[in-house]
């Protein structure tokens, strides 16, 4: 039984298991999905139910294989060969977005369920499921200096902050997305309402050649917003007036969760997708002068130290 809980910022777990099925965007798999609670410093941990109880992989930036259109994970080649998880970014999400750090995450496939093509169903099971607080802190690396990857046609940045929020902007050329973009602050609890609910999204034009590389097999317009020549082939319209560009940020929360700690800093990108969110997050690691690893408590305290002192009138009288 876990100690009484003596940290403001407490690790946070799941209150019970959640299961779910659904097919794969890019295999069109079906899979069945189990949300298992998990201790303290597990991070979100992969297991391959239909390879064994040792096909397990960490979500972790080190342990990503691909990122052509979704983000996937592989443990390497242990025990005879290589265990591999993909399309974890809206998952990764609902995770990040709820608070959530420690979690076993069941699969008898290869691929975790398109759903929606949103993170929202994750949402649901994770608020079906109930979260509870653990006796550790929470983790947290803080962003000491800014990293930027790319180019002037795309590119994607990271600097210091004291809590984590980002700003996605896209161009398209096509009328029905256009110019946009959408700002995230963690500290506004508004992921769940705001960022959640925006599905993946296409070009129609771009399908037969997504199917030809052996993607998007499980696509459809019920798991993805579809834009024809002449606009939405989606008969319900958007969630979101600026539902692109939102989803570029679930994904990048996504993506960028995989530093396997809550990131303190503030993130730009222009025309980004998974392999640059990625860059970054590898940019970023790889300088060990960029960040330092810390718990929100102690951000928390080197934050009341550091705040002026304000001394009332009376007291220097």
């Amino acid at each position: 039984m876990e100690h009484l809980v003596l940290t403001v910022h407490a690790q946070r777990t799941l209150k019970s298991p959640i299961h779910c099925t659904g097919n794969g965007l890019h295999s069109n798999a079906k899979t069945s999905l189990t949300l298992l609670p998990a201790p303290v410093d597990t991070g979100v941990l992969f297991r391959r139910t239909d390879l064994g109880p040792s096909a397990e992989i960490l979500a972790l930036h080190s342990n990503v294989t691909d990122s052509r259109l979704c983000t996937s994970i592989s443990n390497g080649k242990k025990n005879g060969g290589a265990v591999s998880v993909s399309t974890i970014e809206h998952l990764m999400a609902a995770l990040a977005g709820c608070g959530v750090e420690n979690v076993i995450v069941e699969l008898d496939g290869p691929e975790v369920p398109i759903m929606d093509g949103s993170a929202a169903p994750f949402v649901f099971l994770i608020d079906c499921a109930g979260i509870i607080k653990q006796s550790a802190p929470r983790r947290a690396i803080q962003v000491l200096k800014e990293i930027t990857v790319g180019n002037k046609d795309r590119w994607a940045s990271i600097s210091p902050s004291d809590h984590f929020s980002l700003r996605c902007e896209i161009a398209y050329d096509h009328n029905a997305i256009g110019d946009q973009f959408y700002e995230y602050d963690a500290r506004d609890d508004s992921f769940a309402d705001q960022v959640s609910r925006a599905r993946t999204f296409c070009l129609a034009s771009d399908v037969e050649k997504m199917h030809a590389a052996g993607l998007a097999l499980g696509g459809s317009l019920e798991n993805a917003v579809v834009i024809g020549e002449d606009g939405l082939l989606n008969e319900g319209g958007l969630r979101y007036d600026t539902e692109f560009a939102r989803h570029k940020a679930l994904d990048c929360i996504g993506d960028l969760s995989l530093t396997g700690a809550q990131l303190m800093c503030h993130v730009e990108s222009y025309c980004a997708g998974h392999a640059m969110n990625h860059e970054l997050l590898g940019a970023l690691l790889s300088d060990s002068d960029a960040w330092c690893r810390t718990d929100m408590d102690v951000l928390d305290q080197n934050r009341l130290n550091s705040a002026p002192q304000v001394r009332h009138a009376a007291a220097s009288a």
